[in-house]
C-alpha cells in the first residue's frame, strides 16, 4: 500500500513540470469566422478610394452602405443576397423595411442609411435646369431614372417648355398602383395652359421593368397629342422608364 502511495504522489509531482511552459489561453474572437475574407486592398470600401466608385458592382455599393455583417455573414454577403432577391440596387431601395429584413441582416438603422443614400443621390441627379433649351427628349432620361425607375409604384409626369424647347418645369402630375395609373387629361391641359407651355414631353414608369409600351399607353398618347394640339400645343414625346431603361415611344412607333 506504501508503495503505491508513493507511486501515485510521484506520478502526480511528474505530471506538474515548473520548467515546462505554460499552456496559453485561448481566448476567442467571436467575430473572426465572421469576418470577410477578402483581403484589405480587395475589400469594396478599399478598392473605391483605389480606383474609384464607377469600379464598383451594384452589391459592392450596397455592401459599403450596410457597412457591417452579422455573426452569420459579412455586409458583402447580405448586400449580394439582397440583389438576387430583389433583381437590382434599385428594387432593393424600393422594397419597403418588412421585405427587406426578411433576410436578415438588415434593421431600421442600416434601412434608414440606404434610403438617406438614396435621397441625396435624387436630389443632386443631374437634369436638363429650368431655362436650358432641350436637344433632345431623351434628355431626361438620366433623371428620370434616377426618380422613378426604383418606384414600385406607377407615376405620370411631364416637362413643360416654352416656344425654344427649354425648360420652364418637370412635374409628377399621377400617381397609381403598381400596375396603372389614372390620367386625366384635363389637368395635364390645365397645367400646361397655366405655364403658357408650348411643347410637353410626357413620362410615366413601369415598375415591371418591361419597357414595351402597352395598347393604353399608345391611345393615352394619342389622345393626348390630339387634346394638346388643339391648343397649339405640340406633344413632343412619350417617355416609359422600365429598369435602367427609356423608351422613347416616337422612336419606338418609327420603328
Amino acid at each position: 500500500m506504501v508503495a503505491q502511495r508513493e507511486s501515485t504522489q510521484s506520478q502526480k509531482f511528474s505530471e506538474y513540470d515548473p520548467m515546462r511552459r505554460p499552456r496559453p489561453i485561448v481566448v476567442q474572437d467571436r467575430n473572426a469566422q465572421y469576418r470577410h475574407r477578402l483581403s484589405v486592398g480587395d475589400r469594396p470600401r478599399e478598392r473605391l478610394l483605389r480606383s474609384g466608385p464607377e469600379s464598383l458592382n451594384d452589391a459592392e455599393i450596397l455592401a459599403i452602405l450596410i457597412q457591417t455583417g452579422t455573426p452569420k455573414q459579412s455586409c458583402e454577403q447580405i448586400a449580394a443576397q439582397l440583389i438576387d432577391r430583389f433583381g437590382s440596387l434599385s428594387a432593393v431601395i424600393a422594397a419597403p423595411l418588412s421585405q427587406v429584413r426578411e433576410l436578415g441582416g438588415i434593421g431600421p438603422a442600416k434601412f434608414a442609411l440606404i434610403q438617406a443614400a438614396a435621397e441625396a443621390m435624387r436630389r443632386v441627379a443631374k437634369g436638363p435646369k429650368p431655362g436650358e433649351a432641350l436637344e433632345s427628349p431623351l434628355e431626361l432620361s438620366a433623371w428620370l431614372r434616377v426618380h422613378l425607375s426604383w418606384l414600385p409604384h406607377e407615376v405620370f409626369g411631364a416637362a413643360f417648355l416654352d416656344s425654344q424647347r427649354r425648360l420652364i418645369r418637370t412635374e409628377e402630375i399621377f400617381r397609381g398602383s403598381l400596375s396603372q395609373t389614372s390620367v386625366y387629361p384635363r389637368e395635364l391641359v390645365a397645367r400646361a395652359l397655366q405655364l403658357n407651355a408650348a411643347q410637353v414631353i410626357i413620362f410615366h414608369n413601369h415598375p415591371s421593368g418591361v419597357p414595351k409600351p402597352s395598347g393604353a399607353d399608345l391611345r393615352l398618347t394619342q389622345g393626348l397629342r390630339i387634346l394638346l394640339s388643339q391648343l397649339d400645343i405640340d406633344l413632343w414625346d412619350h417617355l416609359i422608364v422600365a429598369g435602367e431603361g427609356v423608351v422613347s415611344l416616337t422612336n419606338h412607333l418609327r420603328a
